[in-house]
């Protein structure tokens, strides 16, 4: 009674009390708005310590499960059993196999995935995930993550990258210049000019990766990709989509063992969080891996 009375007589303590709670109401909005992140890990697939999707998504889920306002969520076998979960997400992120068998391309899972592109998720590609028949999901990635692996135009050889400069962009924040030995892929197919796409990561692949003279191989060269012998090419890319919503292809991460490669690590991070419309620290994202944490969760492939 003695509180009421005083908050009566007081007006300016009344103001206090309410602005106070409108506060706490406001954090707990703000904790409850946390930006979900879903990760879509293929199926086991190539030998150990190749294509680990599972364990890669794991992860870089327990880097992601640091940053604050964020949810990170693994989804396995290439697609959620319950596609409810990617109600409300922010981002998407497939790390899987690709081509005719992306498991992105089964029956009715385009169309869902086109109605959240429409509402403005974002949308990330990793690896042989880039990778869709021209005319089945090309034209979706090419809108959706600013570019796609295209067989007989684009290559997928494994090579030593120097990646000696970084453009100015929220992806690269904390990055520094770096080297690594990956099946990168190259010679992408992208949008006419390069429209609203930002190149990452750029290098000078040797020529023989482009295969031998004359080839015409679904991966391993094509006339088109040996007319540019000693250009540079891109590995990795973002797009700004019409409407505001973002996305991003990574041709690298065959093998586990380069997500202990902070530079590597920290690009991809970052690109996760820029694709969900997170603010991505000055810094970048700042995170660590263990040996008993790169080895967790690597699927049952034998030696």
């Amino acid at each position: 009674m003695d509180d009421f009375v005083l908050m009566k007589r007081s007006p300016m303590l009344g103001t206090l009390c309410a602005l106070g709670l409108a506060v706490v109401v406001g954090l707990a909005s703000g904790l409850a708005a946390d930006k979900k992140i879903v990760l879509v890990a293929g199926p086991p697939s190539h030998g150990p310590g190749e294509h680990e999707h599972r364990a890669g998504c794991l992860l870089l889920k327990a880097c992601l499960d640091r940053v604050p306002g964020v949810q990170a969520i693994v989804a396995d076998d290439g697609w959620p059993a319950d596609p409810s979960i990617f109600n409300g997400a922010a981002s998407i992120i497939v790390y899987s196999d690709g081509g005719d068998g992306h498991p992105f391309l089964k029956p009715g899972r385009l169309k869902v995935l086109g109605g959240l592109m429409e509402q403005g998720t974002g949308f990330g590609a990793i690896h042989y995930a880039v990778e869709v028949p021209k005319d089945n999901g090309g034209p979706e990635w090419l809108a959706w993550s600013g570019g796609y692996f295209e067989a007989y135009w684009s290559v997928n050889p494994t090579w030593e990258a120097d990646f000696t400069k970084l453009p100015v962009h929220p992806i690269t924040r904390g990055a520094q210049p770096f080297k690594i030995y990956d099946e990168w892929y190259f010679h992408m197919r992208f949008p006419e000019g390069m429209k609203n796409v930002t190149p990452i990561l750029t290098a000078v692949p040797p020529d023989r990766t482009r295969g031998k003279p004359g080839a015409n191989d679904a991966h391993g060269g094509n006339p088109e990709v040996q007319k540019h012998n000693g250009e540079p090419e891109h590995m990795m890319w973002a797009v700004e989509r019409p409407g505001g919503a973002r996305g991003f292809g990574f041709t690298g991460a065959h093998y586990h063992k380069n997500w202990s490669n902070n530079d590597f690590r920290k690009l991809m991070l970052n690109a996760i969080l820029w694709s969900a419309k997170v603010e991505v620290p000055a810094g970048g994202v700042v995170s660590s891996v263990t040996d008993e944490m790169m080895k967790a969760n690597l699927d049952p492939k034998g030696k």
